[in-house]
């Protein structure tokens, strides 16, 4: 393949990349998130930037929480454990009703509706759902790590001593747990993150703290919504 060509293949792999709203809104998330570090809560620009990301990201995710209710009515893979199901469930409704209340904070911030009282209300409630599916996203990680660590090591015995890394099941396996850490760690930051929005801890989770917890996890983010080859180059 000529430099062109790998050059074609790279930028067309961008403009895939790209076309996501999700990445989009997880590129303006990391926005958000940085400026939030850099003002630490104090009036300037990066205070204006953070603002700004912030509204801007609610119309990316106009009518999303039609997603979360659609996989909440959806079955469940088969064999997954009952309390996993409930966690997964609960996780979904939490985040669909985070999502939709989002739209009244939307609405409430541009002028559209006129009602501040609600529009607080409904800000507050949607990020202690949205803290929720994050626990609840937690939970479900850890639970499903434990399955598979479980798997591997059955599978390591029956493979006895060849190589386990020449085992197609068992790289699928391994590449499953690397990406279930990733989002377990990614989901323990948005609690922190949801914490720090709520001002439950103020002296602990900072503006600072908040902002650097949330650009990571956005970073996250984007690196799992990369297509499977860049990732697979990435890693």
């Amino acid at each position: 393949m000529s430099s062109l060509d790998a050059t074609r293949a790279e930028l067309a792999l961008i403009v895939l990349y790209l076309n996501k709203a999700e990445a989009r809104d997880k590129i303006c998330r990391a926005i958000q998130y940085g400026s939030k570090f850099l003002s630490n809560g104090e009036p300037g620009t990066a205070q204006n930037v953070d603002k700004s990301t912030t509204l801007a990201r609610k119309v990316f995710r106009l009518f999303k929480f039609v997603n979360d209710l659609h996989a909440l009515i959806s079955p469940t893979a088969p064999g997954t454990p009952l309390p996993l199901i409930l966690l997964g469930k609960s996780k979904n409704a939490l985040l669909s009703t985070f999502l939709f209340l989002d739209q009244i904070v939307w609405l409430g911030r541009t002028g559209i509706y006129k009602n501040k009282e609600l529009t607080d209300l409904s800000g507050r409630i949607s990020l202690y759902c949205w803290m929720g599916s994050s626990i609840c996203s937690t939970l479900v990680e850890i639970g499903e790590l434990g399955r598979l660590s479980a798997s591997m090591k059955k599978l390591r015995r029956d493979l006895n001593h060849s190589d386990k890394y020449q085992n197609e099941q068992y790289r699928a396996k391994l590449e499953q747990s690397n990406e279930r850490s990733l989002a377990l760690i990614k989901a323990g930051m948005d609690i922190v993150v949801a914490v720090g929005l709520l001002q439950l801890a103020p002296k602990k989770v900072s503006p600072r703290v908040t902002g650097a917890f949330g650009f990571v996890s956005s970073l996250i983010s984007c690196y799992q919504l990369l297509p499977s080859p860049a990732k697979s180059k990435a890693t």
